[in-house]
Order: C-alpha cells, then structure tokens, then sequence
C-alpha cells in the first residue's frame, strides 16, 4: 500500500509547529544584529522556556557565585551560540523524547541519537572553523524527525529474514510507504518552513554526496550518526542496516582521534544536557 505525504504526517500525531516563543527567539538570533535583550523578552513570556534558560544559568556548569534570577540576565551568562542550542533541544525534546516502538526505541532513544548526532555535527564545524554552526547543530537534531511519522505504520509489520539480510532499512521504508524516513523528514521540515539547506541535509542526510551546496553539513550529520549507531545509542530495529559512507570520512579528513574526541564530546554533553533540561512526553 502506498501512502500519501498527508497521510504519513499525519500518523507523527499532527506534530505542531515549534513554540511561537521559540521561533521568534531563534529568528532574532539568526540575525546579524542580534540583540540578546530583544531575545530575552520574548524568552521571558513563556514559561517552560524561562524555566530551563534560568536552570541552566544557575547550573554548575556556569558556577555563578550568585543566584541568576531573571532571564535577562541567564542570557548574557549562558551566550549566544548556547542559548540557541538550548531552546532548539528544549523545543524539540518534547516530541523526540517519545518512544517509537514502531522502531523498538524506548522513551529517550531518538532524543538522545538525535541529540548526539548535533552535538558531533556542530563539533565538526567548530573544528573546521566553519561559519553557521547552530545550523550543523539543528540539521543534527532533526535529522531522523521522519520516524516519527512511519513508526506507527511499522509496528504491526513483520520483516522476513532476507529482507534484513539483502536490504537497507532505507529500501525496506521505500518498497512499503513509497518513501523513507530521511525524504519524509525533510517533507516536514519544508512544511514547517525551515530554511532550505536544513530541508537538504534532512533529506540526504544517508547520503551525503547528494545534499548539493549542503554537502559539508550533510557529511557532519552522517558522521555523527554513525558514531551514534557505533556507540549503540538510538539504534532500534533499523540502526545496523545503515552503512557509513566513507566519502563522508574522506570528504571531512576526519582522523581516528579526531573520532575518539568526538565520542568523548557526546557522552559528556547529553549527560549535561539530560541534567539541565526536563522533558516531558509520554512515557
């Protein structure tokens, strides 16, 4: 049977736009004009929002000798490029913290994948000194936002023995829904607006060569997810029927201890960023 796009998406459970809060903050740090006191305010109108920027400001991490008690002044402690990382996790959290067992992936399991696949991606960046990290950082995060959409049509279908051994799990989604996680992701980003080189990287983020003007943020993704699949995190049914593309490895001249601090990097900033943001979602 074939599904059309409307119909997968709205098997995600109708997933809503992100925050108004969130989108108007993350606008105003896009800019080149940024002005952190413009952010705060809108920051400040919505609870949950003011709620773990304050948290964060006050965590250990930051070591404030005193207590940080309204968002105006969080902002300025925590930056620019963190604060846009932390409303993108606590925006996007609350949905890909759910469990997909259509996938076999607890509560947790593509949170914390999707979270470690941004945090290599941007690490990537920042070693390479490219500009526009944060965009590294949220193609990361999205990357595997089409799962969400297929889990519910997958948990009733049983795969034979030679479909896993003989197919991708990407062909297996294409000869079932006619489309993959990775094109219905990107689907949904473009619906949600989001700026087309996300759309890109989204899309091709199994393969890379093809994402075009994108390919440098499509190669971050996919590093990073494999390093993620490599540490076991998110795997699911699906995560040892992906290959890594080795032009990606050739294409970033990513060495072998470049590899192992980028492993280092994630286990210590999902364990922060577990600690700092709560995250609702059904359990």
């Amino acid at each position: 049977m074939r599904y059309t796009l409307d119909d997968l998406i709205r098997e995600a459970g109708k997933l809503p736009p992100l925050p108004q809060a969130s989108q108007r903050a993350l606008e105003l740090m896009r800019s080149p004009d940024c002005n952190l006191s413009a952010v705060a305010d809108v920051l400040a109108v919505d609870q949950v929002l003011s709620g773990v920027v304050l948290r964060v400001a006050n965590s250990a991490f930051y070591g404030m000798p005193n207590r940080i008690a309204t968002v105006h002044q969080a902002v300025v402690v925590i930056g620019l490029q963190a604060l846009y990382e932390i409303i993108l996790a606590a925006s996007l959290g609350s949905f890909l913290n759910r469990p997909l067992p259509g996938y076999e992936l607890r509560k947790g399991e593509l949170w914390r994948h999707s979270l470690g696949v941004a945090i290599c991606a941007r690490t990537i960046a920042q070693k390479r000194s490219w500009k526009n990290i944060e965009e590294f950082y949220f193609a990361g995060l999205l990357s595997d936002i089409g799962k969400l959409a297929l889990e519910k049509l997958l948990r009733s279908m049983a795969f034979s023995l030679n479909e896993w051994q003989s197919t991708s799990f990407l062909e297996i989604e294409r000869s079932y829904f006619g489309i993959d996680h990775a094109m219905l992701g990107a689907e949904m980003a473009r619906r949600w607006r989001l700026p087309e080189g996300l759309v890109a990287v989204i899309a091709h983020h199994h393969n890379p060569a093809a994402a075009g003007p994108y390919q440098a943020q499509a190669h971050a993704v996919h590093i990073g997810d494999s390093i993620m699949m490599m540490m076991g995190i998110g795997i699911g049914r699906d995560g040892l029927q992906y290959a890594l593309d080795e032009r990606a490895v050739a294409a970033l001249n990513l060495t072998e201890t470049e590899q192992q601090e980028l492993i280092t990097a994630v286990m210590d900033q999902i364990e922060m960023a577990e600690m700092l943001i709560t995250l609702p979602g059904p359990a």
